[in-house]
């Protein structure tokens, strides 16, 4: 049905030897730097939430348009739990995860659970053939074609925006504290899992007796709930882009998945401050125990890393309409692009 694109060069494969001495200059904590960014982080968020307290009694349009810099300082959050996660955040393993399950519980996530699901997608990002674990399901045209009617629906609703960020903080919120099966969750996971979810409950339950329900569910969860979708809106740019990358089995290649099957999302500075600086995609995930506070440092210094494709927040909401993976084309393309080339193929056949 498709032909292949000639006009696209062949995809840079990056030698070992030539990106491993880049990653080993900028991997390791600065203890100063990351205890400095939890106290700012931690000590914002939590004078935020005091100051919206008290004007939830005076001024609730102002504890209202508090949610917003709330959702982005616990996005915050979720980078240093993100980093703690690599091992990457402080030298210290303990004190390291210590970190990393207090912020996993701030932003409803179990931290070794979550670890060992995100380092999977770090191993196996742009492989076709191992996809599914702490991944934006993705299908080949040619598996979209050989599904049942319903389960096109099914996928065409899963790929839907509403359902993406708007349904998918819910499933952050509640299904991950359920997740006790899969390749991801081991007996240690499972722990985690439910000390997490106790800590929670504690945590909300004595919020709510001293200050009451209020500053919890008209303020905290609604910062949440947009902390999470903006973070899944992340997730979606970073990896779900036209000219993507995927391959299979042996042709995968993890620094060439890493520079060009991630993208280099160019964000106003605030936004980098409240992201840190997750934009530069492409660096973390070669060197995922590069420290978030020193990605655009590295970006900056090495001309390896120009190479990976840039998206704005303008062209970054374009991608919300790629859907299938287009082996033949090396591309993302929508639905609707596809029932074109479906109404083309039928065409020519006449």
């Amino acid at each position: 049905m498709d032909t292949p694109n000639d006009t696209k060069g062949p995809v840079r494969r990056f030698e070992a030897s030539e990106w491993r001495k880049i990653v080993a200059r900028y991997t390791g904590a600065d203890a100063f730097r990351s205890l400095r960014q939890v106290a700012v982080t931690l000590g914002l968020l939590v004078g935020g939430l005091v100051l919206g307290y008290w004007l939830m009694g005076t001024a609730p349009w102002a504890a209202a348009l508090l949610i917003i810099p709330l959702g982005g300082l616990l996005i915050r959050t979720f980078i240093i739990m993100h980093d703690c996660s690599h091992g990457s955040f402080l030298p210290w393993p303990k004190v390291n995860d210590t970190v990393g399950f207090i912020t996993g519980v701030l932003t409803f996530t179990p931290f070794a659970q979550w670890r060992r699901e995100h380092a999977m997608h770090h191993a196996s990002a742009g492989d076709l053939d191992h996809r599914g674990v702490g991944d934006i399901s993705t299908l080949t045209i040619a598996e979209y074609e050989a599904l049942s009617r319903w389960d096109r629906l099914k996928y065409r609703v899963y790929r839907h925006p509403f359902v993406l960020f708007g349904i998918g903080p819910l499933h952050m919120m509640i299904l991950q504290r359920f997740r006790l099966n899969g390749p991801a969750t081991g007996g240690k996971q499972q722990w985690n899992i439910w000390m997490t979810n106790a800590a929670l409950v504690c945590g909300l339950a004595i919020a709510v007796i001293t200050v009451g329900w209020k500053p919890v569910f008209l303020l905290y969860l609604p910062a949440y709930y947009l902390a999470a979708a903006g973070g899944i809106w992340l997730f979606y740019v970073q990896h779900q882009f036209e000219e993507a990358y995927w391959e299979r089995g042996q042709q995968w290649d993890y620094a060439t998945a890493a520079i060009t099957g991630s993208s280099h999302l160019r964000l106003p500075a605030i936004l980098n401050w409240f992201t840190g600086h997750i934009g530069l995609h492409h660096v973390h995930h070669l060197g995922p125990r590069i420290p978030n506070y020193r990605l655009k440092r590295a970006h900056e210094e090495n001309p390896i890393f120009a190479e990976a494709p840039e998206l704005t927040l303008r062209t970054a909401w374009r991608t919300l309409r790629l859907t299938l993976w287009d082996e033949a084309n090396k591309r993302m393309i929508g639905f609707r692009e596809h029932r074109q080339m479906q109404r083309l193929a039928a065409h020519r056949a006449v």
